[in-house]
C-alpha cells in the first residue's frame, strides 16, 4: 500500500508563515501525499506551487468551530474553489446537529455540496466526532449519505479525542462506499495510520506526514 497517497499534509496553525507552507508543498510533491491542506490564505500560492503535479489542494470552510451562517460558508467554499482549491473541509454546524434542527443542515449541506461539486471539487464534511454522541455521528452521517457528498471527516484535530479506530468504524458502518472517510487529529504514528486505514479510513489528514512515512 502507498501510504503517502493516502494522506493530506496538513498546516492549518492560525500563525503559520509562508514559509513553513511552501515547505508543506515541497515536503508534498516529494513524497506524493495527495494533498496538501492549508488555510484559505494561501490557496492561491499553493496552487501555484503545485502546478504540473498531481497534490491536489485543499483548505478549510467554518473552521474550526462550525458555526458560521450557511451564506458565509457558501461564500467561503465558493472563493477556494475559484482561487484553486480541489477539496474543501467544512466543518458542520455542530450546534444545529446538536439541537437537532435538520432542516438548517440539509440547506448548509446542499447549498456547499452544489457549490463545490458543480465546480468540479470535493467536499469533506467535519463532523468533530469529539463532541458528538454515538447517535449523532450516525444521524449525521444520514445526512451526508442523503446530501451526497464526497468525504465525511472525523476531526478538526481542535478537540480532543480525535480520530480513533472505533469512530472510523462507526462512520463506515453508517456511510455507503460511494462516501469516503477521512481520519483526521492526533494521528502521529505508522502505527495509528494503518489501523485507521484498516478500520475503513480512505484519507488521513495529519500534520506529522513526514515522520509517519519515514
Amino acid at each position: 500500500m502507498n501510504l503517502a497517497a493516502k494522506i493530506d499534509h496538513t498546516l492549518l496553525k492560525p500563525d503559520c508563515a509562508e514559509k513553513e507552507v511552501k515547505k508543506l508543498c515541497a515536503e508534498a510533491k516529494e513524497h506524493g501525499f495527495a494533498a496538501v491542506c492549508i488555510p484559505p490564505y494561501f490557496v492561491r500560492k499553493c496552487r501555484l506551487w503545485l502546478t504540473d503535479t498531481p497534490v491536489k489542494v485543499a483548505t478549510v470552510v467554518g473552521f474550526p468551530m462550525g458555526y458560521a451562517h450557511t451564506p458565509a460558508k457558501v461564500e467561503e467554499a465558493r472563493r477556494a474553489i475559484d482561487e484553486g482549491a480541489h477539496e474543501i473541509d467544512m466543518v458542520i454546524n455542530i450546534i444545529a446537529l446538536k439541537a437537532g434542527d435538520m432542516n438548517y443542515l440539509k440547506n448548509e449541506l446542499t447549498s456547499a455540496a452544489t457549490i463545490v461539486q458543480l465546480r468540479g471539487g470535493k467536499l469533506k464534511v467535519i463532523l468533530e466526532t469529539g463532541l458528538l454522541t454515538e447517535n449523532e455521528i450516525i444521524t449525521a452521517c444520514k445526512l451526508c449519505k442523503e446530501m451526497s457528498v464526497d468525504f465525511v471527516k472525523t476531526s478538526t484535530g481542535y478537540v480532543q479525542p480525535g480520530a480513533t479506530v472505533d469512530v472510523v468504524k462507526l462512520l463506515r458502518a453508517n456511510l455507503p462506499k460511494t462516501i469516503k472517510i477521512k481520519a483526521s487529529g492526533g494521528i502521529r504514528t505508522k502505527e495509528l495510520a494503518l489501523q485507521l486505514i484498516e478500520a475503513g479510513a480512505d484519507r488521513l489528514g495529519c500534520s506529522a506526514s513526514v515522520s509517519i512515512i519515514a
